[in-house]
């Protein structure tokens, strides 16, 4: 298990290998269909018992289950916690990467061509349905449990963490699937129709989330009062509840960012706010800083010989034939890298900046002569698209085509969020199979992304100058001296350190006052996530619930089509592709109780 949660407790080794086995034993049958087990107080007797069910609820939070496999079965990849596939290549700021004929079902859901039997879909289901089994088995057997030593305070607790839990499996698979069914733990027939929006049922949970758990938690990626409410804010902001979001974050935002103590508004004390290097959210050596709201809890090296624990669904997102050895998948498009331009005055052009494109080396090989662009950029650049001639961390500059299987299919870039340090790789990085794993957490949510989800509420609401005001502190970051990456020392010894001098023209400003407007702040915000967010899992849920999803796809379909070859039949359906199709294995197996999504 991947959480250190409630290690104060004092849990037997020998019960917790109870318990998990327990776990499996009511879980099995949910890996195709709901099931509830019905515990009884011996089963698990003690305070202990119930802790490591919350515990195992925690662990589903990666995806991953034992052997290299996603916790419902099939591959990492398919159940990954980054949602890399669901998120970034379907919503267009990566593609699937590799060549073409790896990882085939990943294509039509690259070219939103899916199908309600593409095996990805029911393994991803099946994953997130056993997150919500285990939620429901740690709320029943707390119910049943009579230990003396759980407290009324314990009690409340652990049902409020594990209806947070709940809350968030139940979200992914409500922005994942639309209509799909409600089971939890007083639900007897598991065969539940999925004929109801489940929204309200999520907020739900989540109250009970924020209204029950303490301010600060005792291990790090234990959920707080404080992590919940953002969470919340978030479902809020799918609604289109821009006014009950925008309070919540009223309560997480900070003074100092400009938004609580204007309005008889109290910010917590927790302190969260942007670290000044925007990397140190990609480097396990920095993780669960102030910036960290909701992350999951990565690790290396957790004695399993399984990378399970260590980013394992993002296994085969590393350049290839380099020394981080596979695979290849997962490569920043075109359109992305394009998106960092700047005009003259640090600005991004946010409608025709595939007009302005960005140098790359498709078509070269390395040996071939290159430079790389000298023109005006946005730093996040370097720190998400690792391409040619420019720094990769401390492991020398990219040589381009040697470290792309097909660019071709894929274009010319790797992905660079995920990747470790050279000097630190003995300590974060996992190579314990034929892939690489590292101790990077994901976050779910940062406050980057908290900021930016409050500008938009803002926006909507006509606070225009405050939507402003946030935008500009993610872009205030971003234009910090420790964001400029530079030239190495010695480009040789990669590992020498570097020089002062920028490795590429970096230019970055903040909105003037009054650039907001009804006209221009939506926009502007958007665009402002694409290029902070950017490969983090997050374009396509954003694209759908905006509305402009089939209007920014196939512009993007047209336009990238031209320079690669996966994306040829590339059509997004308006009314249709903002949801994925419910898995058939699952229409079938419920005896057509679940119906399908329009259009499917």
């Amino acid at each position: 298990m991947n959480m250190n949660i409630r290690n104060h407790l004092p849990v037997i080794g020998a019960l917790l290998t109870a318990v998990a086995m327990l776990v499996i034993g009511c879980s099995k049958g949910f890996l195709n269909k709901p099931a509830l087990g019905a515990l009884v107080p011996s089963q698990v007797p003690n305070k202990a018992g119930v802790t490591a069910f919350l515990v195992g609820a925690y662990a589903v939070l990666d995806g991953q289950g034992a052997g290299n496999t996603a916790i419902g079965g099939g591959n990492p990849w398919e159940a990954s916690s980054s949602n890399w596939i669901y998120g970034s290549v379907a919503g267009g700021d990566s593609h699937k990467g590799s060549s073409i004929t790896d990882q085939p079902p990943i294509v039509p859901i690259a070219n939103a061509q899916e199908i309600p039997s593409n095996g990805f879909f029911n393994n991803k289901w099946r994953a997130l349905y056993e997150g919500v089994s285990r939620c429901n088995v740690m709320l029943t057997t707390l119910a049943v449990s009579t230990d003396p030593y759980i407290s009324a305070a314990d009690r409340t607790e652990f049902s409020a963490e594990a209806k947070f839990l709940r809350g968030h499996y139940y979200f992914e698979l409500r922005r994942f699937f639309h209509m799909v069914p409600w089971i939890d733990e007083n639900t007897k027939d598991p065969n539940q129709p999925n004929d109801q929006d489940i929204y309200p049922k999520i907020e739900a949970d989540l109250k009970v989330a924020v209204d029950s758990l303490p301010a600060t938690q005792p291990s790090v990626g234990q959920i707080n009062k404080w992590g919940a409410m953002c969470y919340l804010g978030k479902v809020y902001l799918y609604e289109k509840k821009y006014a009950e979001a925008k309070a919540l974050f009223d309560k997480v935002i900070p003074s100092t960012y400009g938004g609580p103590g204007t309005g008889g508004v109290t910010s917590n004390n927790l302190a969260y706010g942007l670290t000044d290097r925007f990397e140190d959210n990609f480097d396990a050596a920095t993780k669960n800083s102030k910036e960290s709201v909701f992350a999951i809890q990565m690790t290396a090296h957790d004695g399993t010989n399984s990378i399970a624990h260590a980013n394992g669904g993002d296994m085969l997102n590393f350049p290839y034939n380099s020394p981080f050895r596979c695979c290849g998948f997962f490569q920043p498009s075109v359109d992305l890298a394009n998106s960092y331009r700047t005009d003259a005055d640090g600005l991004p052009y946010i409608t025709d900046y595939n007009n302005h494109p960005v140098k790359n080396d498709q078509g070269l090989a390395s040996g071939d002569p290159f430079t790389p662009d000298n023109g005006n950029l946005d730093p996040r650049i370097d720190w998400t698209v690792a391409r040619r001639g420019i720094p990769v961390h401390d492991w020398g500059n990219h040589p381009g085509n040697n470290w792309i299987r097909d660019q071709a299919s894929a274009g010319p870039y790797s992905n660079k969020k995920n990747l470790y340090w050279q000097a630190s790789a003995g300590t974060y990085s996992d190579q314990s199979t034929w892939a690489p794993g590292s101790g990077i957490n994901y976050s779910i949510i940062r406050f980057a992304d908290v900021l930016l989800m409050a500008a938009e509420c803002e926006a909507q609401l006509g606070n225009y100058a405050q939507a402003e005001t946030y935008v500009n502190f993610v872009r205030a970051r971003a234009a910090k001296p420790v964001n400029i990456l530079h030239t190495y020392i010695d480009a040789t010894k990669p590992m020498g350190g570097f020089t002062g001098t920028p490795a590429a023209n970096y230019v970055l400003a903040q909105y003037k006052a009054g650039y907001f407007t009804a006209t221009t702040a939506l926009p502007a915000i958007y665009f402002e996530r694409k290029l902070e967010l950017a490969c983090e899992g997050h374009r396509f849920f954003d694209l759908a619930r905006w509305g402009i999803a089939a209007a920014t796809m196939n512009a993007y379909f047209t336009f990238e089509r031209q320079i690669t070859g996966d994306l040829s039949t590339g059509n997004f359906t308006a009314d249709k592709n903002e949801y994925f199709p419910i898995p058939q294995a699952q229409i079938d197996l419920s005896n057509g109780k679940l119906k399908q999504n329009k259009g499917y």
